[in-house]
């Protein structure tokens, strides 16, 4: 029980703050400047965390909807919220469990968010729903590499890397997870990132569009 605590302290009060720094170094100001780009009208965002990407949000965009669970990564947002022209609200908790409706939203934005989230799948569905027919996810996300010796040493470490950061995978299939959600791929690059160990830094960047 006193490790299950230690833990919880661990993932709820540590891990949001060493995201905080470690999210925004090396190229990572570059791509979300790129995902970013196209956005517009009202977006939900999941997995918000500490706000990077509100420094990156178009002129088009009217208001964001942030899920985020953690209230240290929210607290931790409010400099850049303050910064912004953009209304953003805190809207939701669970990026599995929407609370919106049906076609609510013109565009979803996910930034290294699908690894953490317990159940990838529910999550991608919930975006689905919620977006307007036509409307586009803006992701990028790391995931399995694409090169078999990487990913060999990415299903080794994958449980000490879901320890070590509070849940995240290294192994997930992004753009498979996408379209097995219903959605269509308007366009992808997969890379790995600058500056980052193959094993974490295979990136997948796109949008895709909901029927």
């Amino acid at each position: 029980m006193a490790l299950e605590v230690v833990m919880g302290y661990y993932g709820d009060r540590v891990v949001p703050r060493i995201l905080n720094v470690a999210c925004a170094m090396g190229e990572a100001g570059t791509l979300r400047r790129r995902v970013c780009d196209g956005l517009e009208g009202v977006v939900i965002e999941i997995g918000f965390g500490s706000g990077l990407n509100v420094p990156f949000y178009p002129a088009a965009v009217t208001r964001v909807d942030a899920v985020e669970p953690n209230d240290v990564g929210w607290g931790l947002a409010q400099k850049r919220l303050n910064e912004t022209p953009v209304e953003v609200r805190r809207a939701g908790l669970d990026g599995q469990r929407l609370p919106f409706a049906d076609d609510t939203y013109d565009c979803a934005l996910s930034t290294w968010t699908l690894c953490t989230i317990p159940d990838a799948d529910a999550a991608l569905r919930e975006i689905r729903r919620v977006l307007k027919p036509g409307g586009r996810l803006f992701f990028i996300e790391h995931g399995l590499a694409p090169d078999e010796k990487v990913r060999h040493w990415q299903h080794r470490m994958d449980p000490l890397q879901q320890r070590l950061f509070a849940g995240c995978h290294l192994t997930r299939p992004i753009a498979d997870l996408i379209t097995g959600a219903g959605f269509v791929l308007a366009d992808v690059d997969s890379f790995y990132e600058k500056g980052a160990p193959r094993m974490m830094g295979a990136d997948t960047l796109g949008t895709a569009v909901a029927p």
